[in-house]
């Protein structure tokens, strides 16, 4: 079992921000691209080889996020059509999300199988998660998730916060 942590820095224009290990090692680079159509997040590793690559549909009805881990579309996050809740779905063949994804509390399985958790570290300046990778193989993949469904989550507030004003 691998333990990572992603703590987000809160006035980042761009959305830079590392993935560290237990031994507060950078592991993953994380980079948001900044007044780019289409938003895309690039993850590297520490070779600075792109891992994955996160990217907005820039004109559809509604939000819809694509996940390429290693060149190969892995999973969709798409908004749904509700008039009360917002309702996302997550699209993907073997891998799936369960629990409270919106308060990043979940764990992500493949083919039912558990390959990773995550956590929400609460009192912390920024974002901060706590990675449980529990398939070192799927490490990239529950890494794209997390960033991904953070992603959403930070579109989405800023369309609320658009939208009040």
């Amino acid at each position: 079992m691998k333990q990572l942590y992603i703590k987000q820095k809160v006035l980042s224009l761009s959305g830079k921000f590392t993935v560290k290990n237990q031994q507060e090692q950078d592991v993953y680079y994380v980079e948001g691209s900044f007044m780019q159509i289409p938003k895309t997040f690039s993850i590297t590793n520490t070779a600075r080889d792109e891992v994955a690559l996160i990217t907005k549909k820039t004109f559809s009805l509604l939000p819809k996020f694509f996940v390429e881990v290693n060149g190969q579309e892995v999973l969709t996050i798409e908004k749904e059509f509700s008039f009360f809740k917002t309702r996302y779905r997550i699209d993907a063949a073997g891998i799936e999300v369960l629990g409270n994804w919106w308060d990043m509390d979940f764990q992500v399985l493949q083919h039912g199988e558990v390959v990773g958790q995550v956590s929400k570290e609460w009192f912390t300046w920024g974002d901060s998660y706590q990675v449980q990778i529990l398939d070192e193989k799927m490490e990239t993949i529950v890494i794209a998730v997390v960033v991904a469904i953070d992603c959403v989550k930070a579109d989405q507030a800023a369309a609320s916060s658009a939208a009040s004003t």
